[in-house]
């Protein structure tokens, strides 16, 4: 999707974009990108992860967050400013109208509004085109998986590459999120399902015709992608029964034993 979405622009290497460092150890390789914490690498369970966001990471906040903002609920709060220069925009921003496109809407309409963003940044045809370039092989889901890498840091965070077995094949089309920022800095599970997790699987595997599992883990905020692998429907997915994350979500129900925001 990068690629053809980006075609016109010349990139050179994503080490000249972004502050990012690659590693290389046995099967597994990663890049680290933006991470600010003295560990390199993401913070504990419970705490925000810090980040140094460079040009290539705030450009991609910010044409993502002015498309969904055409379908975001008014900002409430008299402090806050409706409308952002190019540069005002940060990881903060674009979660806040994340939050504020959920604001009304069901679990399904978050998803197609989702889709409507992702189509409207690619240029007409795109979807035929992946689907020429990238048809269901081992070779084009791998190729997708160490894509994601390196291009979706900004959204996700630090991860790598891994081996999964899909049809009872090994291949390396698996990426392991190792603390998901989109997730961490919402604290909603609904978020993270309806405006991420589905949006993004049905974008893959309907629209490009490669199938694309994602497997959160709400223990500790990791994720793992699994190109070449179809979702299973949404009542049969784990996920569908999940409950809020009470202490950090700002609008959880602690008395609900799944998120609302997963029933309507």
């Amino acid at each position: 999707m990068v690629v053809l979405s980006l075609q016109p622009v010349q990139f050179t290497t994503p080490k000249q974009l972004s502050y990012c460092k690659t590693s290389t150890t046995g099967y597994s390789t990663s890049v680290r990108c933006g991470i600010a914490e003295p560990s390199g690498v993401p913070a504990p369970m419970g705490q925000k992860t810090k980040y140094n966001d460079g040009f290539f990471e705030k450009a991609f906040m910010t044409l993502f967050a002015r498309k969904m903002k055409r379908f975001a609920a008014p900002v409430k709060s008299k402090t806050e400013i409706e409308e952002k220069k190019w540069s005002e925009y940060d990881y903060e921003s674009f979660v806040d109208v994340s939050k504020r496109v959920m604001q009304g809407r069901s679990r399904i309409q978050q998803q197609q509004v989702v889709r409507e963003v992702l189509l409207s940044m690619l240029p007409p045809g795109a979807p035929a085109q992946f689907r020429k370039l990238f048809p269901p092989t081992k070779w084009a889901a791998e190729f997708n998986a160490a894509l994601t890498v390196p291009f979706f840091h900004w959204l996700v965070g630090p991860s790598e590459v891994i081996e999964v077995e899909v049809e009872g094949v090994k291949q390396r089309s698996g990426v392991r999120i190792k603390k998901c920022r989109y997730l961490e800095n919402s604290g909603c599970v609904g978020m993270c399902v309806n405006m991420c997790k589905f949006p993004t699987q049905d974008f893959f595997t309907n629209e490009f015709g490669l199938p694309l599992t994602m497997i959160p883990n709400f223990e500790d905020m990791s994720c793992d992608m699994v190109y070449g692998q179809v979702p299973p429907p949404f009542e049969e997915d784990p996920v569908s029964k999940q409950p809020c994350f009470t202490d950090i979500c700002s609008i959880a129900n602690p008395s609900a034993t799944v998120c609302p925001k997963l029933q309507a």
